[in-house]
């Protein structure tokens, strides 16, 4: 019986308005993949990037070195390869270039296989202003929330 992993980028949400999702996976070494099967993984900070080649990379994701590694055990900062399709790639790289949109991890899990995946997301970040307009939809929500719990 396997625990289910969810790490999420609770902020990322708040910052940026998400315009497409993609799912991909991970290049992880072994005591990469045994630290985020203990949950000991952190995408709070991170942030996705192309390099010359075309390829992928997730910057500044956290994942802590496993307790009962040793000499062998990972760096934990270092910049990891998603993987995705060819045509996805192109496309999130254009989107990129062209109109200056980033791409954000939103959830670290690990699928039914037992592959860690990663949701990321390309999206625009949002101004002062949106920010202050998402908090008060949500104080709105929870004041009617709150009203409707007291009429039943």
């Amino acid at each position: 019986m396997q625990k289910t992993i969810n790490i999420q980028n609770k902020k990322a949400r708040f910052q940026y308005e998400i315009l497409d999702k993609y799912t991909a996976g991970i290049v992880l070494t072994g005591t990469e993949i045994k630290s985020i099967r203990s949950s000991k993984a952190s995408i709070a900070e991170s942030f996705c990037e192309f390099n010359e080649q075309g390829e992928l990379f997730v910057i500044n994701m956290t994942i802590q070195e496993y307790a009962f590694g040793n000499y062998y055990n990972h760096k934990p900062k270092a910049t990891r390869k998603l993987l995705l399709n060819k045509r996805e790639l192109k496309k999130l790289n254009k989107e990129v270039q062209n109109t200056g949109l980033t791409i954000i991890p939103l959830r670290l899990f690990i699928n039914d296989k037992g592959y860690a995946k990663m949701d990321i997301a390309l999206a625009k970040g949002k101004k002062l202003y949106d920010k202050r307009e998402t908090i008060k939809d949500r104080d709105n929500k929870r004041d009617l929330d709150r009203i409707k719990k007291n009429f039943k």
